[in-house]
């Protein structure tokens, strides 16, 4: 029996993936693997648009809510986890359908990526470095070490910047840029884009408030999301925790600028892949189209 192939539901914050996974795996057969970096926690549901369970529509969905906001969060561990569901669904002649807007995740998951290894010690020791120093001083730091690697890193983005030293560190030097595209799966992938992102952006963080985010983020503070390196930092609940602390005059605002920029970067790291079916998102047809894409490949 030929095992099923794979569906990837790709793109930008707010384009419309959730909803179109859900209609593919309905007309396929299939059943939804999440690839949203925050949604695999528990309680993290406001702030990252997690559909309900009516919104599901009896579609089963793999890796929603499977780690507390404590946990940190890595490709490496999530490519272990989705490859798990990915493998059974496919032996059980179910078709996975990955749906998110996390791009190394989706590659991580997808592609034939081997990531080098972490060191718990040295992990720490840069994490308490990034709290006293900032990321500025450490991008320095790998800029000297690494230039190639720091330049393809945001100043301000600690996070990136502790795991590019950890693994310079480790290893003497950082892997390139992933402009090689070899699939683990056979894949079928469908961008979802469209033009008034920015408006429905904005809108989505007005339902975030009035849905009661920062309710949300106080009562996972008390679960130990200001511990959570990861989770902490998820676009709304780093605005929230900011505004809480007197850093921030208008977190709903900020959450606004910073999912903006977030769909920059996500449209430049998937339009680099030339495998993307690019769709509209508005289309009346979307579902139409992406079946008719899924036939053309």
């Amino acid at each position: 029996m030929d095992l099923p192939t794979v569906w990837a539901v790709v793109g930008p914050t707010a384009a419309g993936k959730s909803d179109l996974g859900v209609a593919l795996a309905q007309v396929l057969g299939g059943e939804v693997v999440n690839a949203d970096s925050m949604q695999l926690y528990r309680g993290m549901d406001v702030g990252t648009a997690k559909l309900t369970a009516e919104e599901r529509q009896g579609v089963p969905h793999h890796l929603l809510d499977v780690r507390d906001v404590t946990w940190t969060a890595t490709a490496a561990e999530y490519q272990a986890m989705a490859r798990a569901v990915v493998d059974d669904l496919r032996a059980r002649g179910v078709v996975p359908v990955l749906v998110g807007g996390s791009g190394l995740y989706l590659r991580a998951a997808l592609d034939a990526l081997e990531f080098p290894g972490t060191d718990p010690a040295l992990r720490a020791a840069l994490e308490r470095e990034l709290e006293t120093d900032g990321p500025h001083a450490l991008h320095a730091r790998l800029a000297a070490l690494a230039p190639d690697a720091a330049a393809r890193i945001e100043p301000g983005n600690g996070r990136r910047t502790v795991r590019a030293l950890e693994v310079v560190t480790l290893t003497g030097s950082m892997p390139g840029e992933m402009t090689a595209y070899e699939a683990h799966y056979p894949t079928i992938h469908v961008g979802v884009d469209r033009t008034d992102l920015a408006e429905r952006v904005a809108t989505r963080v007005d339902r975030m408030w009035a849905a009661g985010l920062v309710e949300e983020v106080r009562a996972l503070e008390t679960q130990g999301l200001r511990d959570g390196v990861t989770a902490s930092r998820a676009l709304g609940y780093a605005q929230v925790l900011a505004w809480e602390d007197g850093l921030l005059p208008d977190p709903k605002e900020a959450t606004v600028v910073q999912t903006r920029r977030f769909v920059k970067r996500q449209r430049a790291w998937f339009r680099r892949d030339p495998r993307i079916r690019w769709l509209d998102g508005a289309s009346p047809r979307l579902l139409d189209e992406a079946r008719a894409a899924g036939h053309d490949g």
